[in-house]
């Protein structure tokens, strides 16, 4: 898996291509200092997955996310950042990112996070998964009948799984389907709803109260 690593600090970038290249299937095939400059950098090296800091110069990681993954809906951004702060991890999010760890997240996390991101799990660090909640609650302005008008109702079962954080295979095994059904739910949900991933699904699903 292609990973390129997006840091506005010069010691960060090289610990971290450091630390991927002792994993055998991840190869760092870029590093940048700013969004801008990553977003730049995607349409040439086409990774799966960028590991992205959100405050940096001239173009911010939230910025970048929007861009890329609009640009490039099967790349995969990840965040690392230091910052937990309410406004950056739900804009981060919402812009499109799959997952939001802290820079303190130990290695073998980390490691973890990055494959698992790239197959599409979703990784929120556990010290600010309830803001994500909590945050995703606040703005429950939308009633159910938007959402629930456009899904089936084995797909709506199916979204309030995700948005409990629960996989495909504990969805298959909750609902007593097979995990390549329930795969196929995940994709039509996120055809529907308009959306890249499970995180942007389960926080849709959460601000019309399906949770």
């Amino acid at each position: 898996m292609k990973v390129i690593i997006c840091d506005d600090q010069a010691i960060v970038r090289d610990g971290l291509v450091m630390l991927l290249k002792l994993e055998p299937d991840i190869e760092v095939v870029g590093t940048a200092g700013d969004g801008a400059e990553a977003a730049e950098m995607v349409a040439d090296k086409r990774p799966d997955l960028i590991l992205m800091d959100l405050k940096m110069p001239i173009m911010n990681g939230v910025e970048a996310t929007r861009q890329i993954r609009m640009k490039y809906p099967e790349v995969k951004v990840l965040v690392l950042t230091t910052y937990a702060d309410d406004e950056w991890v739900f804009d981060a999010i919402q812009a499109g990112a799959s997952g939001y760890l802290l820079k303190d997240t130990p290695r073998e996390e980390l490691i973890r996070a990055v494959k698992g991101t790239v197959t599409g799990k979703t990784y929120v660090d556990p010290s600010i998964a309830g803001k994500v909640l909590d945050q995703a609650s606040s703005h429950q302005t939308q009633p159910a009948t938007l959402i629930t008008s456009k899904l089936t109702e084995r797909e709506i079962e199916v979204l309030r799984l995700i948005a409990r954080g629960l996989s495909n295979t504990d969805i298959a095994a909750q609902l007593f389907l097979s995990d390549g059904t329930v795969r196929n739910h995940v994709s039509a949900i996120l055809a529907k709803l308009g959306v890249s991933d499970r995180t942007q699904a389960a926080v849709i699903a959460i601000q019309h109260g399906l949770k």
